[in-house]
């Protein structure tokens, strides 16, 4: 993901993707057949592994809501915040036709991991049912901060407050 983030998808060659990977160029076709299907699973590793880490952080519940959640957008955004990690994110976002439906289904999978996570701590039914319009205005929140933060740190420190006023 790295080789592909420097040099965005188009430019990146296979050549440049085996010597990152220390493999020969023959051994990276033998695994893959074509920097299609290659972007395609690196993509797919990267949002599964996230998916993963936000699943764990959530089911910590010895730790607030609101803790977790943080964690959780951490670990699924924030990570991608910065000069070379915004390009991971730039290069999945500028090749959703390569992608397929894993651009629709992990967002809808964080989405949903989100939500569950709200309508666990909710007491009351009324707060049950708005547990998805919570995830999706956190998920709005988190999207806009993306585009507006230079740090992590900046990101983390502005979803704390979004997330400190829609989990009271």
């Amino acid at each position: 993901m790295v080789t592909f983030a420097r040099f965005g998808y188009r430019k990146t060659s296979m050549e440049e993707v085996a010597r990152a990977a220390d493999i020969s160029r023959p051994g990276l076709y033998f695994l893959f057949s074509s920097k299609d299907s290659l972007f395609r699973a690196a993509v797919t590793q990267a949002l599964e592994r996230d998916l993963a880490a936000v699943e764990h952080v959530l089911a910590d519940t010895g730790r607030p809501l609101a803790e977790r959640l943080l964690a959780a957008f951490d670990q699924w955004a924030g990570r991608y915040i910065g000069p070379l990690t915004r390009d991971v994110a730039v290069v999945i976002e500028d090749n959703p036709g390569l992608l397929g439906e894993i651009v629709v289904t992990t967002p809808q999978r964080f989405e949903q991991l989100i939500t569950n996570a709200i309508a666990v701590e909710a007491k009351v039914e009324a707060k049950q049912a708005a547990a998805g319009q919570v995830a999706q205005t956190m998920i709005s929140a988190s999207t806009g901060l993306k585009h507006q933060a230079a740090s992590r740190d900046f990101y983390l420190e502005r979803l704390e407050v979004a997330i400190d006023l829609l989990v009271r």
